[in-house]
């Protein structure tokens, strides 16, 4: 189905100054939000304090009550929540890396196989962060890969499908924004 024959895509239309239909925005998004938030909360070390729901709803609050947030269509959308819940998480490893750890932070390797068992340590995602705030000033395109890949937990082909792209397309920024950030890293 194209993007713009979406329910999600065709309720986000009727969003206006004073905002829109939000109970029936999170009836259609709330289970591939859910999602999203699991495969991020499950590489987290154990023992985290915030669960999948907690994060799906700070995100979900913080797209929809926004007034200058618009979406386009159901692929903008998503990747503005994966925006959200990357934010929300680094402002959280934030803060816990500067209560306990002292703030330092140490280089991290992204790994090929990226899944959501796979926990990371506060360090690392903010290490991640940083070099993904560069990347995004040289190729915001393949910065938006490497969110969704690797903050987003989606596999190659649910990447394509988000940005309306080949999987050849995104494996292909996914190679060159891994190479790119693991010099970064390695330079940090």
């Amino acid at each position: 189905m194209p993007d713009s024959a979406s329910p999600v895509t065709q309720v986000l239309a009727r969003f206006g100054p004073e905002g829109g239909p939000t109970d029936e925005l999170i009836a259609l998004v709330y289970a591939e939000l859910r999602a999203l938030a699991r495969a991020w909360i499950a590489r987290e070390p154990p023992g985290q304090t915030l669960p999948p729901t907690a994060l799906v709803h700070e995100a979900y609050l913080r797209l929809v009550t926004d007034p200058a947030m618009r979406w386009e269509n159901r692929r903008h959308f998503f990747a503005a929540a994966a925006e959200a819940m990357r934010r929300i998480l680094i402002d959280r490893a934030r803060r816990v890396a500067s209560e306990k750890h002292g703030g330092a932070q140490r280089r991290v390797e992204l790994d090929d196989n990226i899944s959501p068992s796979v926990a990371l340590q506060v360090e690392d995602v903010l290490a991640v962060h940083d070099a993904l705030d560069e990347l995004e000033t040289q190729d915001a395109e393949m910065a938006q890969v490497v969110k969704l890949r690797y903050f987003g937990g989606l596999t190659v082909e649910e990447t394509a499908r988000a940005l309306d792209q080949s999987p050849r397309s995104v494996n292909r920024q996914w190679l060159a924004a891994r190479a790119w950030l693991a010099r970064r890293l390695e330079q940090g």
